[in-house]
């Protein structure tokens, strides 16, 4: 229901999980702009998971449960919450609540500078990379090369047009794209071997995934 809700408000990038580790595997993987949580769970607290969203970044952190007394709502904002919302709710209101905070949120990091995909935040302003919030060195192809890729995120690009975005010249060395390629996946992917985010499209080009 939370999922239709959203999406009806324009956010389509939206992950689903059911019980504690399945939510803590996912906030360890990947990186979120806004987390829904329930404190009962049927292995865990949300409040915990709180806990472990804190640790990867600042992003605005809502709970929803049917735990209503003023010692409750008071644990969640200790344990690190922007927003409390008490079941049942309205539709519109969470959906309200949701927007109100993002546009904070994108307001406070300027949202177009940030972009993630995976685990990792590139920010464009900063011509920063962090993986899993520490910070990774790129060379100057480098970054120019993930940066093409992260403003063209699930777009598969050619070889040719990689080329003439990054060198800006006609395509023409194979070799250098590919040792480029292998050396960002070497920053970005849990096993460069095995490319889960920057992607080849056999025949076509790469793709860099939003999640792996």
């Amino acid at each position: 229901m939370i999922r239709i809700i959203l999406e009806k408000e324009g956010w389509t990038n939206i992950t689903v999980v059911h019980t504690y580790q399945e939510a803590k595997d996912a906030i360890q993987r990947s990186a979120f702009d806004l987390y829904l949580l329930d404190i009962m769970l049927p292995d865990g607290s949300g409040l915990d998971l709180a806990t472990v969203a804190r640790e990867k970044g600042n992003a605005p952190i809502f709970f929803l449960t049917a735990l209503t007394s003023d010692a409750d709502v008071l644990t969640g904002f200790m344990q690190g919450a922007d927003d409390y919302i008490k079941k049942p709710f309205n539709p519109l209101e969470l959906a309200a609540r949701v927007n109100a905070q993002m546009k904070r949120y994108v307001g406070q990091h300027d949202g177009n500078a940030r972009i993630r995909f995976g685990n990792c935040i590139l920010d464009t302003k900063a011509a920063l990379l962090l993986v899993e919030n520490q910070e990774v060195e790129l060379t100057g192809k480098q970054y120019q090369l993930l940066a093409f890729f992260a403003t063209h995120l699930d777009q598969v690009l050619s070889k040719e047009q990689l080329y003439e975005a990054v060198w800006q010249e006609e395509y023409i060395d194979d070799n250098t794209i590919m040792v480029h390629i292998r050396k960002l996946r070497e920053k970005i992917e849990d096993n460069p071997s095995d490319p889960q985010l920057l992607v080849t499209m056999r025949g076509i080009g790469y793709k860099l995934k939003r999640e792996a």
